[in-house]
C-alpha cells in the first residue's frame, strides 16, 4: 500500500472491490430506497413494495441483490421473510450521505416556496 503525503495509507485493490462492489449496488434508487427503509426497521417484502413503490417482484430481486453482496440479510417468520440491513456500516453510509442532500436540498426549497 503506498501512503498519500498526509500519511494516509491507500486501501487494498480487494478493499476497493469491494467498496466499488457495495457502492455500485446502492447506485439504483431503487435500492438504495430499500436501503435507507431497512435501515428504519425490518419489513417484509410486501411493505418493503408499498413503501419505495416498486412492484413487488422488482422489489424482490433488488433484495435477492442485495443479500448475495451481504449488505441485507433475511429470516423467516412463519410464512414470511423479514429483511434487515446486516451491515451497520452501509446503513451510517446511506443515512449520511441521504442526509447530507436532504439538508442540501432544504434551502432551494425554502427560497422557491415549497
Amino acid at each position: 500500500m503506498a501512503a498519500d503525503g498526509n500519511g494516509f495509507e491507500d486501501p487494498s485493490a480487494d478493499v476497493l472491490a469491494q467498496a466499488a462492489a457495495a457502492f455500485g449496488l446502492l447506485a439504483s434508487s431503487a435500492r438504495l430506497h430499500i436501503v435507507w427503509a431497512l435501515a428504519q426497521g425490518e419489513s417484509d417484502v410486501t411493505g418493503l413494495a408499498e413503501r419505495v413503490g416498486g412492484a413487488l417482484p422488482a422489489v424482490s430481486q433488488h433484495l435477492t441483490k442485495l443479500k448475495l453482496a451481504g449488505l441485507v440479510r433475511s429470516r423467516r417468520e412463519g410464512r414470511r421473510q423479514v429483511y434487515f440491513v446486516d451491515d451497520p456500516d452501509t446503513v451510517d453510509v446511506v443515512r449520511l450521505m441521504v442526509g447530507r442532500l436532504t439538508d442540501r436540498a432544504a434551502p432551494a426549497r425554502r427560497l422557491h416556496g415549497l
